[in-house]
């Protein structure tokens, strides 16, 4: 809770992953995957309650045994071509029916175990505190937009019409890309977009890179292991 209004985090989690089979609970440093957001989410104060949104047996079974609640999303909106803002959608629904009178939300996804509880507080904060509407998470663009080139017929043109590519990074604009570690939103905004989770009057919360590394593919998935078991091992 913060200034007296409620907080729900929400951690997505379809079954039937394709770049790595059963992402969510495959084993990372030592716990599923999925463990690793719930915890965090329990660790931040500001949260008052926790939601794993699933349609899968194993991950509802982890997110039970880590103290998480479920919400079992219908099956129109757990196949690939879902959007998370559409299941967030059902989920304020339900919540509503239910009595919750939680002012924000706040989603994690699974992939991002690197992100801490001051990633999260701070996101909650910002949103409070300068009345807006939703928050997310950046980190520095790893390719600045001005460096980028798109091919035609075999001929490389500039991705940005008078971009100079051969400029110094530090000569370059800054650039920022979405890390996915945290959106914090209002809960009644939400309701009336259609895709973004960035969306009104909009906040950023920057990211080191070594925090926002996201899973997607199993060199990814390796390679934040590593990280994290040395984390823990400092």
């Amino acid at each position: 809770m913060i200034n007296g209004k409620r907080v729900v985090a929400v951690i997505p989690a379809r079954a039937g992953s394709k770049g790595i089979k059963n992402k969510n609970v495959k084993v990372f440093a030592g716990k599923p995957l999925i463990a690793w957001t719930i915890e965090l989410a329990q660790s931040v104060p500001e949260i008052d309650r926790v939601i794993v949104s699933t349609d899968g047996e194993s991950i509802a079974d982890v997110a039970k045994e880590c103290g998480a609640e479920v919400y079992w999303r219908p099956k129109e909106l757990s196949g690939d071509r879902a959007l998370v803002i559409d299941a967030i959608k059902h989920l304020n629904k339900e919540l509503d029916e239910q009595g919750e009178t939680a002012s924000y939300m706040v989603l994690l996804e699974a992939t991002a175990p690197l992100r801490n509880a001051s990633d999260v507080s701070d996101s909650i904060h910002l949103l409070e505190k300068n009345n807006l509407d939703s928050v997310a998470t950046f980190t520095e663009a790893k390719l600045n937009p001005h460096r980028a080139w798109k091919i035609f017929n075999n001929t490389p043109e500039a991705f940005i019409d008078g971009a100079n590519a051969w400029l110094p990074r530090q000569q370059q604009p800054e650039a920022w890309e979405l890390n996915g570690a945290v959106y914090a939103f209002t809960r009644c905004g939400v309701e009336k977009q259609n895709a973004s989770l960035l969306f009104g009057k909009t906040g950023s919360v920057v990211m080191p890179h070594e925090r926002s590394m996201d899973i997607d593919t199993e060199l990814d998935f390796m390679v934040v292991e590593k990280l994290m078991e040395s984390k823990h091992e400092c």
